[in-house]
């Protein structure tokens, strides 16, 4: 049989028939036939000429290799053999080898001398490593500088004259900080191009650019990328063009067959060098990190598919050392870590819950919820499972509702029709009527305890969950005649065409501006707990309310215990908790979490389940609190 490749087609011409089992194979490999040859693309599958000789050697028909054939396989050795010294020098430098460290001290040097910022040691050591590993993972903790090491990368690899471009694919709340990080510690403004959301055809122009004029930086979303996709590839393969490719918060891409993963992965191999950054690489399963590696190296496979079906294999069995020596030999080198103690901050310090009696009325309507709740869950076993669940989860909303501002429970709780009102016309009428009675105690202590803060200049954050309960202690403040701005789901994204309205990147600078006079920012860990930075002039955190999610919790703890600016300054965080109610057990719960996080997040092949609960956490709360019956 003849072999040959010519224009991107591998093409099969056999002396005689085929077997139909040997049909069979080559249909399976999407080979067609075109007269009396089989033929396949194999721009996409660089091992498929490799499958497809050791197929047919062992099915014992001798193969002819055109010189063209003969070349693509010295090709890929090649590959192979640059590939392995990567992993060999990456491996050596990570695990500290004194010689490997040596060796390549003039990179670390030399990745110094492009940063005007000065690095850390853990930043220095990380981007060592990423520049080592030319398409690298960083897994360190939020805080650590990841953006700042990747920047310098990219510099050193840009005055090498090896890129020119960089392109950053994350969510929205990442592109501001990308920009001030690239200011921070490259020493120049960056002329970029923010490509999310607005007008698609004016952003989908903005792909059709010379190289000579084209911005430095590109920030996209997920989702635009996935509106974009075709755009975007015919971008990174024009001549000129060469990408540095930076996946941030990579900890999306964990759907094996997500498709933000389908648009990443098919764009992967027109960027010159690759990157993933994410805290977070393993939520729930030890999957979570295939795709990110099938970014990085899809041509080289570090783990085949017979790996991750070993591991899966494992994981089902829970066999999790055995996963952790697989991952440790394949992965190990190509990734690194800083973990929470190499950041060298000062200890933040957690203030006991300060223990609040609730005001008349809402202690009113919270032991009347609270009985009514119990009262329901008696009838549950009459209905079906899901059913049962969503009402778990509704009922612990109402709690954690009224704990938080009872005029609340007035709003609808998306899937829950409940009525835990019941018809008591009295207590319709006090929550109707609550802010004419009274303000919540936590309102009162709060107002007290940002008087002083606010006299003294202290910049204070605020986290509830509840957007009306931002809305409300903001109200609060301005007719108390302090100044606070917020930040919540409503907040606008940024975006080319928004202009109008404040950003949540034009509120948080305005809040960290020592000269503001804006002292106070209230916001709600989804909004504001991932990828925006607070700690240079903000050391407060104030919990009013919590919500089950730990890992919300921990990213917000992280916003005021960073890197450049928590080495020599205490942090302080402070919780706001009503006497024998859910603040309590959520308090408790959040703490066991965190402790067992905390743990886990110092090893680098652990499943980092933040929410530890094997399901909601709403309904697995309930369930802890009620009870499966009552």
């Amino acid at each position: 049989m003849q072999v040959d490749i010519h224009d991107g087609i591998l093409s099969l011409i056999p002396d005689t028939d085929l077997k139909s089992s040997q049909k069979s194979q080559l249909s399976y490999w999407e080979f067609y036939k075109n007269n009396n040859s089989y033929e396949r693309n194999i721009i996409e599958d660089d091992s498929l000429l490799i499958k497809v000789i050791n197929f047919f050697d062992k099915e014992r028909i001798q193969l002819e290799l055109t010189n063209n054939c003969k070349d693509y396989l010295k090709k890929i050795e090649s590959a192979k053999e640059e590939f392995q010294t990567i992993f060999d020098n990456s491996k050596s430098y990570k695990d500290g080898d004194s010689q490997s460290v040596k060796k390549f001290s003039s990179v670390t040097t030399a990745i110094q001398s492009v940063a005007t910022r000065k690095l850390k040691a853990h930043q220095l050591k990380a981007a060592t490593h990423l520049y080592l590993s030319q398409n690298g993972a960083n897994f360190s903790v939020p805080g650590s500088g990841k953006t700042s090491v990747t920047l310098s990368v990219y510099e050193k690899r840009r005055q090498e004259g090896k890129v020119n471009t960089l392109f950053v694919i994350g969510p929205p709340s990442c592109f501001q900080p990308w920009r001030d990080e690239f200011r921070e510690t490259l020493g120049r403004e960056p002329i970029y191009q923010l490509l999310a959301g607005g007008n698609s055809e004016d952003r989908k122009s903005s792909y059709f650019v010379s190289a000579s004029k084209k911005p430095e930086l590109y920030l996209t979303s997920f989702q635009t990328l996935l509106r974009d996709h075709k755009e975007v590839e015919t971008f990174m393969r024009r001549l000129g063009i060469d990408v540095f490719l930076v996946i941030d918060e990579a900890h999306y891409m964990k759907k094996l067959e997500g498709n933000w993963a389908k648009s990443i992965l098919g764009l992967s191999k027109y960027a010159k060098f690759r990157c993933a950054l994410t805290g977070t690489p393993m939520p729930k399963s030890y999957s979570d990190l295939y795709n990110l590696f099938d970014f990085l190296w899809s041509e080289h496979d570090p783990l085949t598919s017979s790996t991750k079906i070993k591991i899966q294999q494992y994981e089902k069995n829970k066999e999790y050392q055995q996963i952790k020596d697989i991952l440790k030999i394949k992965i190990g080198p190509l990734f690194y870590r800083v973990r929470k103690k190499d950041l060298q901050l000062k200890p933040a310090t957690f203030h006991d819950p300060t223990k609040i009696q609730m005001n008349k009325y809402e202690k009113l309507i919270y032991d009347l919820i609270e009985n009514r709740i119990v009262e329901f869950s008696k009838e549950d076993y009459l209905k079906n499972t899901e059913v049962v669940k969503r009402l778990r989860r509704g009922r612990i909303i109402r709690l954690r509702q009224c704990v938080s501002y009872p005029h609340l429970l007035l709003n609808a709780v998306e899937g829950y029709d409940e009525d835990v009102l019941g018809g008591e016309t009295d207590l319709v009428r006090i929550i109707n009527k609550y802010n004419d009675f009274e303000k919540p105690a936590k309102l009162e202590y709060l107002l007290r305890t940002l008087r002083e803060t606010n006299s003294q200049g202290e910049k204070v954050i605020v986290w509830s969950n509840f957007v009306s309960t931002i809305e409300l202690i903001q109200k609060l403040l301005k007719d108390n005649n302090i100044n606070s701005k917020s930040i919540y789901g409503k907040t606008p994204i940024e975006q080319q065409s928004i202009n109008e309205e404040e950003t949540r990147e034009k509120i948080r600078k305005v809040f960290l501006d020592t000269k503001s006079g804006i002292n106070v920012l209230i916001a709600n860990p989804a909004a504001c707990a991932e990828s925006i930075s607070l700690h240079t002039t903000c050391h407060k955190a104030i919990y009013y309310d919590l919500s089950y999610n730990c890992s919300q919790y921990l990213q917000s703890l992280d916003r005021i215990h960073r890197v450049g600016g928590s080495e020599n300054v205490d942090t302080h965080y402070y919780f706001l908790q009503y006497d024998n109610t859910i603040d309590e057990d959520i308090s408790k719960n959040l703490k066991e979490k965190a402790d067992r996080m905390n743990s886990l997040i110092e090893e680098d092949y652990s499943i980092y389940n933040l929410d530890m609960f094997e399901g909601d956490d709403d309904e697995q709360a309930y369930i802890h609190l009620f009870g499966e019956e009552k």
